[in-house]
């Protein structure tokens, strides 16, 4: 691979056990445009997330402070209201997962200065399946059951003004209606959602030119003056041409081996013990090209089935390919090492080592 080459491009590949990726308001799904088929995902941003709460604890520091505005108002009539306003975001590369995050720091208020920002150096994709064939949805009915230990359910059972009804009363009620109360209670649809499971792509661009440093052009700024003589007093040197900050060495070669550890071992986590998957990653590719780590990963449509596809890991030229051994399981001759995604890791931190960030 050629090590003047400014981009870096890894996809990984991983199997997916009925779990959900976004618990808030269920899994969020698409409709595959060619099979019809409704497919779940991962979006990049919570992608980006994972990646960035894995970076933070590997190398034991804390996510960047983020300040959310209110405003205090007073209307004609002296009423005073609260009202919401933009979420601020630190602007400070020299926490990690702003240097490789980015940053957004915007208000209406012309008085709080111009807007900040700073694209961050991964462009990171969703994590989606790797064919519409080879993933899926599917639903799953929660109930609390207590119908075999009817001494473990307690029955509670108020009156219209909120006054508990008497044990004895209620049951006179059902002896008279000849009726029982359930000793299950189902949850609802929306809380329980769909499962995912399947097979799953996610691509990462590292572009290595904005990486470890940041823009001191004030046209369309980065960062704040105070920051930029911060930076400067902490050991921020500017590049070649005087138009950048670069992250010192030191700290450099501290984050490189944090940051491969984390493109390749991310977890898209949950709170619901019940939809835990270990999302085995079975393969990494990386390369200098995008278009070869997309012929190394694919898949290829069947010759027996229509629209059935089978899963290929495939080395090609100028591109380095780490199959697990847990691809044997899911993709038919895979060539796999028990220490693949060690040594993914390790040419991870190779290339981005050997970049001069300096120049």
């Amino acid at each position: 691979m050629c090590s003047q080459n400014h981009f870096i491009y890894v996809r990984g590949l991983r199997q997916v056990d009925h779990t959900v990726f976004c618990v808030a308001k269920g899994q969020k799904t698409y409709r595959d445009p060619l099979t019809g088929r409704v497919l779940p995902y991962s979006s990049g941003q919570q992608v980006k997330h994972s990646i960035l709460d894995e970076l933070s604890s590997e190398l034991n520091e804390g996510r960047a402070q983020v300040i959310f505005n209110w405003k205090l108002t007073s209307g004609k009539d002296g009423k005073r209201s609260l009202e919401e306003g933009e979420a601020w975001s630190a602007c400070d590369p020299s926490k990690v997962d702003q240097l490789i995050g980015g940053w957004m720091k915007a208000s209406k208020d012309a008085s709080e200065g111009v807007a900040i920002k700073r694209r961050s150096p991964l462009s990171i994709s969703a994590l989606r399946p790797l064919h519409p064939t080879l993933a899926g949805i599917t639903s799953e009915l929660g109930t609390f059951d207590r119908s075999d230990h009817p001494e473990q359910h307690e029955i509670r059972v108020t009156d219209e003004k909120g006054h508990v009804v008497p044990p004895e009363e209620f049951l006179a009620f059902l002896k008279s209606e000849g009726r029982g109360v359930p000793m299950r209670k189902f949850l609802p649809e929306d809380q329980m959602g769909p499962r995912a499971w399947g097979l799953f792509v996610y691509d990462v661009a590292i572009d290595l030119r904005t990486l470890f440093s940041v823009s001191t052009i004030q046209f369309d700024p980065e960062l704040a003056d105070n920051t930029v003589i911060a930076l400067q007093k902490a050991g921020w040197a500017k590049n070649a041409d005087g138009t950048r900050l670069v992250c010192p060495k030191p700290r450099r070669d501290q984050i490189i081996p944090a940051l491969a550890h984390s493109l390749i071992q991310w977890r898209v986590t949950s709170n619901q013990s019940r939809t835990f998957s270990l999302q085995n990653t079975l393969a990494v590719v990386i390369s200098d090209s995008a278009n070869r780590v997309g012929s190394a990963i694919r898949a290829d449509l069947s010759e027996e089935q229509e629209w059935r596809a089978d899963p290929i890991l495939e080395g090609v030229p100028g591109a380095d390919l780490y199959v697990a051994l847990t691809a044997k399981g899911c993709v038919r001759g895979a060539d796999a090492t028990p220490d693949a995604l060690e040594e993914a890791e390790k040419d991870l931190v190779r290339l981005l080592s050997a970049y001069d960030y300096d120049g």
